[in-house]
């Protein structure tokens, strides 16, 4: 019998994808990349049209020569790397680290690690797809020739060894741009009105929302105690009621980008943790009775698009479980949105019927929570729509109209399966439903209260992927490494859910901006993105994108490296004396930001932490204020009397008292704002 050979990526699918095959079929791994550019080296001939030089990557020696051994024996081999990019280029460079070029060599992907889906891939057996590998290598080379040609000169100007990269680079832009925002944000405040009626059992609450029917915002106390003495004063008529239906259709299934995004908000997983176990899920899990199995499909995804054979399954599934009125109307169709790469469908289950309870006692609890998220989206994706009955209301009171409004679910559809924050079921019984127009109403209170606005929020990595996408900045692959990698270099820090920015980030960012504009500009690097699809359609050639970009990139990086010889940085020598040798100490920079330490090392290795004083006394006990920085490496100011003394501020106070209360003010942009809301005094900085 002919011996044919299967190579997969990851050994976890090996034991899963023998027990389909048969005796016929041996299995093997190759643990991911084989061949990579030289780390030691840029690894491109710029000279001859930027080809690369690829090598073994180091380790990978003993898996080659397993591979060649098993390759010699076989009649056919099989590449079964994984289906995107990534993975047909990983086959390309096996073909030649192997070298088969004398050998039958078929290129086989599939969604799924099941049974059907890996039979029907040899069926489907094909050459590999060197668009796809050109679009991998495009990318690769990129990535190298930006973080090749820029770590340096961030080194030299920061004297650490740090780096950049050209999603990531883009990433901390982001993040630096949304701080700035929050800085210089100013709070404006507003003031609510709600009206109580006694009505039945339960009490009747209806918002302040006009003056003669036009929209109206209280800005101040003042508006707000006229509009409330007014309306203690009225009487109230509900003068419209509108009664109609609401539909909530329901969410599509997970792509990787949602699947992140939904994993941070419910699960409360990063999106480096959410990617590691959906990859379990995927290449396969022991499930008592049934062996191993992969439970979902591929999970780095941009398409929402479902095949032919889950939606069916997914129907008779609804169909048996919730009945045929929970099936949505002329069938589920998921248009794509924009350009994606359609090659792949949703991640949902690999089969519907493997319900979440039915294999939690073969998974650890975070494989659980994943796949029952999966399962319950994918499952909801298929179902009807939610079904609202809605009743909105308008009460007149002199010249002011106030509005209620109510909602109840009169048929769940999805939400039977799956929820989020967005699907409210509504109030079951609400007095407002049974208001009739000319009705009456009695007045229990009127209660004002003072709000103010809120900046945008800090970036979260949910949020972060979110707005990535919504750019065009990278691609499923990318996003969870980009964020892992930002953090690792301690460029941003993670508090809570929060992302922050720390000064080694702002330094990093600030060299950007000024010497490599292009690089951080979230469009350039969008249509980039953009070309190298065009690349794996075959529509454009993988050189002419690196042609366009490396000259530019090579004149400022020039430009920068001139630029740089003229400033010499000297280390900034400081008021603190050495506590060992008397000397005067200097600030220098580390991997964490600045730092103390002795002229005279590596005599003396005394150093301490830097604390930089802005000028400014304590609020509270008149010392110095200093700029200080959390465990993670987030900037705020504090008393240098601390611990004794308890005064911080995420933002700078300034030495200027506020003249209207006497209190602190703190630098917002170009402004001076009062460090007390109720105040809300703001002043131009120049103002004195």
């Amino acid at each position: 019998m002919a011996k044919n050979l299967v190579i997969v990526e990851s050994p976890a699918k090996v034991k899963t994808i023998k027990k389909f095959l048969g005796s016929s079929y041996e299995v093997t791994a190759s643990n991911g990349h084989v061949r990579d550019l030289p780390k030691s080296s840029l690894g491109i001939n710029v000279e001859n049209d930027y080809e690369p030089k690829y090598i073994t990557i180091r380790g990978k020696g003993d898996v080659l020569a397993k591979l060649r051994k098993e390759a010699k024996k076989a009649d056919t081999i099989y590449l079964a790397t994984d289906p995107d990019r990534e993975g047909e280029a990983i086959s390309w460079h096996l073909y030649y680290a192997l070298k088969l070029e004398d050998k039958k060599v078929y290129r086989i992907s599939f969604n799924e690690i099941t049974k059907q889906a890996v039979k029907d891939s040899l069926k489907k057996a094909r050459e590999i797809d060197m668009n796809l590998v050109d679009a991998q290598q495009a990318r690769r080379i990129l990535d190298r020739i930006v973080g090749y040609r820029i770590s340096p000169l961030l080194w030299a100007k920061v004297k650490r060894g740090l780096s950049a990269g050209r999603v990531q680079s883009v990433a901390l832009r982001l993040i630096c741009d949304r701080e700035e925002e929050i800085d210089a944000f100013i709070p404006r405040e507003y003031w609510s009105i709600d009206v109580e009626f006694g009505h039945g059992k339960k009490p009747l609450m209806a918002k302040f929302s006009a003056k003669a029917n036009k929209m109206e915002e209280i800005s101040c106390e003042e508006e707000a105690k006229t509009i409330e003495n007014k309306l203690r004063n009225s009487s109230f008529v509900v003068d419209e009621v509108k009664k109609g239906e609401r539909v909530k259709k329901a969410p599509t299934p997970f792509t990787t980008s949602t699947l992140q995004q939904e994993a941070a908000k419910v699960l409360n997983f990063s999106t480096q943790k959410t990617m590691r176990i959906a990859q379990q899920l995927y290449e396969g899990i022991d499930v008592k009775g049934m062996g191993t199995v992969g439970l979902i499909t591929y999970l780095r995804t941009d398409s929402a698009r479902v095949s032919e054979e889950a939606v069916e399954a997914a129907s008779e599934f609804v169909k048996e479980h919730y009945g045929q009125e929970y099936l949505p109307e002329g069938g589920k169709v998921v248009k794509s949105k924009g350009k994606i790469q359609d090659a792949h469908e949703a991640i949902r289950p690999s089969d519907v019927n493997r319900m979440p309870g039915v294999v939690k006692e073969s998974l650890s609890r975070d494989q659980y929570r994943l796949y029952q998220l999966i399962w319950n989206r994918f499952v909801a994706s298929q179902m009807a729509s939610a079904k609202y009955e809605t009743v909105n209301c308008k009460i007149k009171a002199g010249e002011y109209v106030l509005s209620a409004s109510t909602s109840k679910v009169i048929f769940p559809g999805f939400m039977d399966v799956y929820t989020n924050d967005s699907d409210e079921k509504g109030e079951a019984k609400s007095p407002v439903s049974s208001l009739e127009i000319g009705q009456e109403l009695e007045l229990t209170d009127v209660i004002s209260e003072q709000h103010f606005t809120q900046p945008s929020p800090h970036y979260t990595e949910a949020s972060l992927v979110k707005t990535m996408e919504e750019l065009g900045i990278g691609r499923p692959s990318t996003y969870a490494p980009t964020i892992s990698t930002i953090i690792a270099r301690r460029y941003i820090t993670k508090e809570q859910k929060n992302l922050y920015i720390t000064e080694l980030g702002e330094v990093v960012n600030k060299i950007m901006k000024e010497s490599f504009p292009h690089i951080v500009d979230d469009t350039f690097t969008a249509s980039m993105e953009e070309d190298l699809d065009r690349v794996a359609e075959g529509k454009m050639e993988w050189k002419d994108i690196v042609r366009g970009f490396y000259p530019s990139l090579d004149q400022a990086v020039n430009e920068a490296e001139q630029n740089l010889q003229k400033v010499v940085i000297e280390d900034e020598v400081s008021d603190e004396i050495c506590e060992v040798c008397g000397r005067r100490m200097v600030i220098k920079y580390g991997p964490h930001g600045r730092f103390l330490a002795c002229p005279g090392f590596p005599e003396c290795r005394f150093t301490k932490p830097y604390l930089e004083k802005i000028g400014v006394a304590c609020p509270i006990c008149g010392k110095e204020v200093v700029l200080r920085k959390t465990k993670k490496g987030r900037k705020f100011y504090g008393c240098e009397n601390n611990p004794e003394c308890e005064f911080m501020s995420w933002q700078k106070p300034s030495s200027q008292k506020c003249p209207r209360c006497g209190g602190y003010m703190l630098e917002k942009g170009n402004k001076l704002v009062c460090n007390d809301e109720k105040c809300g005094f703001i002043q131009e900085k120049s103002a004195k």
